[in-house]
């Protein structure tokens, strides 16, 4: 059985996974002649092609390509643009996530849980010094005891499992679900939150560096306690020109590094890369947040 395709939408479906006709012709050898109207696939090649690109079969039946969007606030941006045409891997990741959070919610509903008080306790307009100081007490997330940590690997995962422990579905991956040929990209996102008083859920990508991935949870868990879901690019060297994205790289840089903590231990006169090194080491984050933190205090 063979089917008529509109080209457009074969030409879609590779743009959209990041690749061009002749690139994935060098894997379906047949899609140049649909392309060029000489031939027509089968339903089965047809099914073969959506796979390969990752595309909803349904999609190719369509007369014209459709306008894809994320399903959550994007708030991603690329010196100050947003960023558009979101890849299929993190669409698929997003929806991968929605599903587990449904899931949750559908199994706290069962056992009776209570609404976590924090989704949703804060606003923009609280201070940022007593959001973080909230989040790093709900979390029981002690400088003291990072500072006795060996590694950025160990910190993060005792940050991730403080996080699991106040009730919020922490996932960290580097991949589509469990297909490790479908790399998620960092600089495309960082992460997202996905906000909700029975299953809060965070998704962190496993592919950016540990130290980055450490900002990154900081920053969706302010998102959390906002209760506003979005996808987020956060870095600490950025300046989001969204409100709520420049709120929350504020309350994460100050739950990672406090104020009052950082004028005890900074030392203006010393070396300056020594300084970031050493306090990078001692806060358990990038020297990018260190950085960020003395230049924010007026250094």
């Amino acid at each position: 059985m063979r089917v008529e395709i509109n080209p457009d939408l074969l030409r879609w479906a590779c743009e959209r996974a990041g690749l061009t006709t002749r690139i994935v012709a060098q894997r379906i050898p047949q899609l140049l002649s649909w392309e060029n109207g000489i031939k027509t696939p089968t339903l089965k090649q047809l099914e073969h092609f959506a796979a390969h690109v990752h595309v909803p079969i349904g999609y190719l039946f369509l007369n014209t390509p459709p306008v894809e969007e994320t399903p959550i606030p994007d708030f991603r941006t690329t010196e100050n643009f947003r960023i558009g045409h979101p890849s299929p891997d993190l669409l698929d990741t997003i929806y991968l996530c929605q599903q587990r959070q449904e899931w949750y919610r559908e199994f706290a509903l069962t056992m009776h849980e209570s609404p976590s008080s924090y989704v949703g306790s804060v606003t923009l307009n609280d201070s940022i010094k007593d959001v973080a100081k909230h989040i790093r007490h709900v979390l029981k997330f002690d400088i003291e005891i990072r500072r006795d940590l060996s590694t950025w690997e160990d910190a993060l995962r005792q940050f991730i499992a403080q996080a699991d422990e106040a009730g919020i579905l922490v996932m960290v991956s580097g991949v589509v679900g469990n297909n490790n040929n479908r790399k998620l990209n960092h600089e495309e996102f960082r992460g997202f939150a996905l906000s909700d008083p029975l299953s809060p859920l965070i998704f962190i990508n496993g592919a950016d560096t540990k130290s980055a991935q450490m900002f990154t949870l900081a920053h969706e868990l302010a998102h959390i306690w906002l209760g506003k879901t979005a996808l987020s690019d956060s870095s600490p060297i950025t300046l989001p020109t969204n409100t709520i994205e420049n709120w929350c790289n504020r309350v994460a840089a100050e739950m990672l590094v406090p104020e009052d903590f950082l004028y005890q231990e900074f030392k203006p006169d010393s070396d300056l890369s020594d300084q970031t090194t050493r306090l990078a080491r001692l806060f358990k984050v990038s020297t990018l947040v260190i950085l960020r933190r003395i230049y924010d205090l007026g250094y």
